[in-house]
């Protein structure tokens, strides 16, 4: 399926690794603007944009440094898309942290800060998206960034899977909010998804994890960036409030 993003404008978070790049490649090949929001500093991400332009060809993606936890880099991130490019239409909310930890050793400031990446800034950017769409008078869709941890637990994760279960949940509150001003809020949910993190594990180790997965494989970024970019786009136009997962059948074992 061909997807046709041209000239729409869109924040994606986390937008210079993983499935946020990939993401990020895809909405630039289907003709859409990109605002890059990342906590990677200009020199950081300057490769990597060049990198991106010239793999797609595309110039209109521009990186904007932010510490997502931050309400007011939120706004500022918004105020700077409408300014580059004249307008908003899109928000993948994909920045996210996890570190293992179990639950009687987790440092309280490690809970924290995990809710807070992971939750309350997919919140601020939400918010503010459907606060810009409203006062203008303009429809949007946004996409955040859950887990299949949304659906069950993992040992050392309690962090990670409470925010990202909220993040579920916020995702169906919005959807239920908004449908009626034309705006649309869903959420993907994707497994164990192939990284150069992960490529550093042990062959034994990196095995085990993939046998976790009915499919035979860990899931690739670009797999995960289709579900966003069809959650996103108008062939989407009667999905509201779900929750993608692309995830192998992991969960449905």
């Amino acid at each position: 399926m061909a997807f046709n993003f041209t000239d729409k404008v869109v924040i994606v978070t986390g937008g210079l690794s993983g499935i946020g790049l990939a993401a990020t490649i895809k909405l630039l090949d289907a003709g859409a603007k990109v605002i890059i929001g990342d906590i990677q500093d200009a020199e950081a991400a300057k490769p990597i944009v060049e990198g991106i332009i010239a793999k797609t060809g595309k110039k209109d993606v521009v990186h904007f440094q932010i510490d997502v936890t931050n309400y007011d880099q939120n706004q500022a991130m918004i105020d700077f898309a409408v300014k580059t490019f004249g307008d908003l239409h899109h928000v993948f909310a994909n920045a996210g942290i996890n570190k293992h930890s179990y639950a009687h050793e987790m440092s309280f400031d490690l809970w924290k800060k995990v809710l807070d990446v992971n939750l309350n800034s997919v919140f601020a950017l939400d918010k503010l998206a459907i606060k810009y769409w409203l006062e203008n008078d303009k429809k949007g869709s946004i996409v955040n960034t859950s887990s299949m941890l949304s659906n069950i637990a993992n040992l050392g994760m309690a962090h990670y899977c409470a925010s990202k279960a909220g993040v579920k949940l916020l995702t169906k509150s919005l959807a239920v909010e908004y449908g009626r001003k034309g705006i649309r809020v869903n959420a993907v949910d994707p497994a164990y998804i192939k990284t150069p993190l992960l490529d550093i594990l042990p062959q034994d180790q990196y095995d085990a994890l993939v046998s976790l997965h009915p499919i035979g494989r860990l899931g690739e970024p670009e797999e995960v960036a289709s579900a966003v970019l069809f959650l996103l786009s108008d062939e989407a136009s009667y999905v509201n409030g779900a929750s993608l997962l692309v995830d192998g059948a992991y969960t449905a074992q």
